[in-house]
């Protein structure tokens, strides 16, 4: 499967393309394209699947394992019609899991710190912990907006991190794929 990945290295730095294309639009227009953030996640997701779909029937003609890229690129296409179909639902939905998230585990942190107080020192750091979660769940409960502009730049850091490491693995597989490498699986 490596010299399959190896000879494919492009779909690689394609995905890593995308996704620091996806990262630098995030952090620049973050205010003006939280709608056309939700259009272009889904259009990227929409690409992605479609890569990894073809990565599949590549890896599946060598008779090699093949189900977990078509179970990654079904993903990617299903969220990719769901995120069409409903941009703002979708990206609200987002901030409100992300709230709801904040909230319970503020409050189980707080617990666990109440909890703890007999059995450690300085457990109002945790108390505190809870409080920090518990009222930014209840901010993004309160200002949802705001709260999708800093989702956008975490989608945005996350973007492109995942880009540049894809782009590096390409070039490190292309460099493995050619004729007379010197370059082992081990150190890919």
């Amino acid at each position: 499967m490596a010299q399959n990945l190896a000879l494919n290295w492009w779909t690689l730095a394609l995905r890593g393309s995308f996704a620091v294309l996806v990262g630098l639009i995030a952090f620049f227009l973050p205010g003006v394209t939280l709608y056309a953030l939700a259009i272009l996640f889904g259009a990227y997701a929409l690409l992605d699947g479609i890569v990894s779909l073809m990565a599949a029937m590549r890896t599946g003609v060598h008779g090699e394992h093949w189900w977990a890229l078509v179970l990654e690129g079904l993903a990617g296409v299903g969220a990719a019609i769901v995120t069409m179909l409903w941009p703002t639902i979708t990206l609200l939905a987002l901030i409100y899991i992300i709230a709801a998230w904040a909230i319970v585990t503020g409050i189980f942190e707080i617990a666990a710190g109440i909890r703890l107080r007999r059995h450690i020192a300085n457990e109002w750091l945790w108390i505190l912990a809870g409080l920090a979660s518990l009222v930014f769940g209840v901010m993004l409960f309160a200002w949802p907006m705001t709260g999708a502009v800093v989702v956008a730049w975490w989608i945005g850091a996350y973007a492109l991190v995942f880009g540049i490491l894809m782009l590096i693995l390409a070039f490190r597989l292309r460099s493995w794929s050619g004729v007379g490498s010197s370059l082992h699986p081990q150190q890919i």
